[in-house]
């Protein structure tokens, strides 16, 4: 079971403001979608709207959120080249491939709780604006296939710690799947790093540990360096 920071009720208004707040960053602003995205996440927003804060998931309008995360990282955002110092909102009537990006980037974050740093490690973002055509007329389950695949793919020369303890174990994923209770699909999405395990339940972690014969957080991906 995945814990999600924020209800789905909230979803829509994430999934709607990075997506006028990507489209104002590039197409009001003239900024790079991957260089917005490096804001982004250097901001801290992309980590505060993973971990559920309330001003960004229904506080802010997506104009707000762009100039939030400009004025964190120092950037003066222009428009025709002239200072832009308004909170009034930036709309655009055409829904763009960089909003479509942004919008559709806020679902899969919160279905697979991988977070927004974790995701540019597999693919820049502009790789995200180029999946328009054809998926912006597509359910949005299936981008989360597409992405799930692309992720898994390029995952195979990553060896998460479950993946590492799983082989010292001698077990197959079959089995460790039986053994822990963790449903073999989550299994592998966690093992390959296309679910963040580190968002698994307590309950869930515990039990592939207890199954592995190691230590609870032997299985999560820590960064002990910091």
């Amino acid at each position: 079971m995945v814990i999600r920071a924020y209800d789905k009720f909230y979803l829509s208004n994430v999934m709607k403001n990075m997506g006028f707040a990507v489209d104002f960053a590039v197409n009001g602003c003239s900024l790079s979608a991957d260089s917005f995205y490096d804001f982004f996440i250097a901001s801290k927003v992309a980590s505060q709207i993973e971990n559920g804060s309330p001003l960004f998931i229904c506080g802010s309008s997506g104009t707000e959120l762009a100039l939030t995360v400009f004025d964190r990282v120092g950037y003066e955002a222009k428009i025709d080249g002239k200072p832009f110092s308004s909170f009034e909102d930036y709309y655009c009537f055409d829904r763009t491939p960089e909003y479509w990006a942004g919008w559709i980037l806020a679902f899969y974050q919160w279905n697979t709780q991988l977070s927004f740093s974790k995701i540019r490690e597999y693919l820049p973002f502009s790789q995200i604006v180029e999946m328009y055509h054809p998926l912006h007329e597509a359910p949005e389950e299936k981008f989360l296939d597409v992405m799930n695949d692309i992720i898994n793919e390029k995952s195979q020369e990553r060896k998460t710690n479950l993946h590492r303890l799983r082989k010292l174990s001698g077990l197959t994923q079959k089995e460790l799947a039986e053994l822990s209770g963790v449903n073999i699909r989550t299994l592998q999405q966690y093992e390959s790093g296309a679910k963040d395990i580190n968002r698994a339940s307590g309950q869930a972690i515990n039990d592939l540990a207890r199954a592995l014969r190691c230590n609870f957080y032997d299985v999560m991906e820590l960064d002990l360096s910091q």
